[in-house]
């Protein structure tokens, strides 16, 4: 099925509103303690469980005006339902900070098995929005290997280390920043492998 072309702000706030109420339920409550047939959940958690139906109800609007969902965008889902799931389950807020580092490691994995096939698993996705020769899609996929590997490292770092607080933050902020601008320095710096329209 053909995507239907949306408003792309309303298509922007269906894709990272859920993530923003997010950081504002967290900011919200993190400070408070609740408690739920007699066990006592902090703030983040609850903030979590909040989180899952947002996205999921977001991730719906988003397919019924569209049609369509991305692969990434439904295993994003899965791996917040399920971390989010064991979260609350086991009343640690370490299996949802750890769902960053796998879903950036499991993104890193997969381009990296294409490449030694000699594939770049990232065409099939992004060759519609972005004409490109094959020798800058394999060169954008190893760097986009390396990236998201780097980002995996670097979330396991920062949750293991630093406050729940800063890790929300970098979370919901930097790491998308980040990895928009690698993606947009990229497109510049492969400039000579673009096709052009015409071509």
């Amino acid at each position: 099925m053909a995507e239907k072309q949306i408003n792309p702000i309303l298509k922007q706030v269906l894709e990272l509103g859920p993530t923003l109420v997010f950081f504002l339920i967290y900011l919200r409550i993190k400070e408070s303690t609740y408690t739920i047939a007699g066990t006592d959940y902090s703030g983040f958690i609850m903030a979590t469980l909040v989180f899952i139906p947002i996205l999921l109800g977001s991730m719906a609007v988003l397919w019924k005006l569209t049609g369509k969902l991305s692969r990434m965008q439904v295993f994003t889902a899965f791996m917040v339902i399920f971390f989010g799931g064991l979260t609350a389950w086991f009343n640690d807020e370490r299996f949802f900070k750890m769902k960053t580092s796998i879903v950036y490691g499991t993104f890193a994995a997969i381009l990296g098995v294409g490449l030694l096939r000699g594939r770049s698993y990232l065409r099939y996705i992004m060759e519609d929005l972005l004409p490109m020769q094959d020798a800058g899609w394999m060169i954008l996929t190893r760097r986009l290997v390396a990236m998201f590997g780097a980002l995996a490292l670097a979330n396991e770092y920062i949750w293991r280390t630093q406050s729940t607080e800063l890790w929300v933050k970098l979370e919901t902020f930097a790491f998308p920043v980040v990895l928009f601008l690698f993606l947009w320095a990229q497109i510049v710096l492969l400039q000579k492998y673009l096709i052009e329209p015409d071509a």
